[in-house]
């Protein structure tokens, strides 16, 4: 029951938005409720309602073409949904008091989104898979090309056009895995059950990879990003970057690595290879950067790249570290999102080279800027650094010939990604301010609370890491069982 109503209380709640199409102020509330009660039903899951009759939900749907309405909420699914609620709740109540065109439509589009990537994060039916996977991508579209900068439509239309594509792949290999089950079923279980041989699971693999691959984004197919973050509504930016990007990684840990083992196994070098090129790619790029948005794209670009190339690393470490890094860099790059929405609101620019000084005259923003911005780097003691050490751990117990190199790579850009960081908080908060007569940035009771709750969470879970690593605990012991299939290559 759980499951089920982590999407209809955002789609009520998106509806009556829509229908009633109230002011701005009282919009922005009813969206922060609705915010809150899935966050309830959330931690309801998490504390009370444990049982598998409250975290999973099934009933016929397209019986005709064996397809069910069945959700499932594993260690997995509860990660990703936590992340989900929490960003949605955190970024509403930034958002209070926040002017917005047609807010009715702005946050009833958000909320449709939310309830469409719960979907994703929940599905066990691969065509329900595949509809919400679409119906998370239509609102972000609309958000995007009508609430978004001078090059909106542009931008928004390479953005559909490239994620459309990676889903048309998808559809294809779901429709193939489907006329092969024994039950003509769309049930992951069924897939499961099928033994393919390894040229069947190759070509099936890049299907299913492109698809996840230009979600994510992985180089090369990562175009799309930086002029869409940049040109969508922060806000919008902030839910793209923080939740959405984890529909891929749910994609690789949920459907391809477990159905296809043998063909990730065999790829696995390749996509390893991408994912690090693209670690050193984006944060060279970032290093060459002024605006404050395009270099945080670039920087997620890079994470996202370790992510995925631990992904494939086929071990227990890379495992847990993918799943507790997914939360916090979810929770982190939404602060980034957030903090940089403030300073373009506040002084009417995110060029770094306007800006600068800003730490003689608003302490409070830098210190919350500094902390956040080091969590993103995974500073001991904040908590993307237990999350990181396992990526980093992992791909050195690899079972790739080329681990060295692929650990070596992930580092330097690591490294870098430290260089770009400190030299964006030197240059926007220690720099030489070109503005002396610039007011002090006050921050409102909406960005105060959720910026420190984003601290908190930083810092608690940089000291003790453990209840992300417990509730992923199931799930990463039955990935494993599905895909240690190495063995059976090297006796080969």
């Amino acid at each position: 029951m759980a499951a089920l109503l982590l999407l209809l209380i955002p789609i009520v709640g998106a509806s009556f938005l829509f229908i009633y199409q109230g002011n701005a102020r009282f919009t922005s509330l009813a969206a922060l409720k609705v915010a809150a009660a899935s966050l309830l039903v959330m931690l309801a899951s998490l504390v009370w309602w444990t049982t598998p009759e409250m975290l999973q939900f099934s009933i016929p749907w397209l019986t005709s073409v064996g397809s069910s309405f069945s959700l499932k909420m594993d260690g997995l699914g509860k990660i990703l949904c936590l992340l989900n609620v929490v960003a949605y709740f955190l970024l509403f109540v930034y958002m209070q008091q926040k002017e917005v065109s047609r807010p009715y439509a702005f946050y009833g589009w958000l909320l449709l989104a939310q309830a469409g990537m719960n979907g994703v994060f929940l599905a066990t039916d691969s065509l329900l898979f595949y509809f919400f996977w679409e119906l998370a991508l239509i609102p972000m579209y609309f958000l995007a090309s009508q609430w978004g900068g001078a090059r909106r439509i542009a931008v928004t239309f390479k953005f559909f056009v490239y994620t459309f594509f990676g889903s048309v792949l998808m559809l294809v290999g779901i429709l193939y895995l489907q006329s092969l089950t024994a039950d003509h079923s769309f049930s992951i279980d069924s897939f499961r059950k099928l033994r393919l041989p390894a040229d069947q699971q190759s070509w099936l693999f890049w299907l299913f990879f492109l698809s996840f691959a230009i979600k994510l984004p992985v180089f090369p197919f990562h175009t799309w990003q930086p002029d869409t973050y940049e040109e969508s509504p922060t806000p919008v930016t902030a839910i793209l970057s923080a939740v959405m990007v984890k529909m891929g990684i749910l994609g690789l840990l949920r459907w391809l690595l477990p159905l296809l083992p043998i063909a990730s196994y065999m790829w696995g070098d390749v996509v390893m290879s991408l994912a690090v090129v693209g670690i050193l790619y984006a944060s060279l790029l970032a290093m060459r950067q002024t605006d404050l948005k395009r270099l945080i794209a670039y920087s997620s670009i890079a994470h996202i790249g370790l992510m995925t190339a631990a992904a494939f690393a086929l071990n227990i470490s890379a495992y847990q570290g993918l799943l507790l890094q997914s939360f916090s860099h979810g929770i982190n790059i939404l602060g980034m999102w957030m903090l940089v929405d403030i300073i373009e609101r506040r002084t009417g620019t995110r060029d770094m080279r306007s800006l600068g000084g800003l730490a003689q005259h608003s302490p409070a923003l830098t210190i919350f800027f500094v902390i956040i911005a080091l969590a993103t780097i995974a500073l001991p003691l904040t908590n993307a650094f237990v999350g990181e050490f396992l990526l980093f751990n992992g791909l050195l117990s690899t079972p790739s010939n080329y681990y060295w190199i692929l650990a070596t790579v992930g580092g330097l850009g690591i490294i870098l990604s430290a260089v770009y960081t400190l030299q964006m908080i030197r240059t926007v908060f220690y720099g030489e301010f070109p503005q002396p007569a610039s007011q002090p940035i006050q921050l409102s009771n909406g960005e105060w609370i959720a910026l420190s709750s984003i601290v908190v969470f930083i810092l608690v879970f940089g000291v003790y890491p453990q209840p992300i690593l417990d509730l992923s605990a199931d799930f990463v012991k039955e990935l494993m069982s599905q895909t240690d299939i190495s063995s059976l290559f090297r006796k080969s």
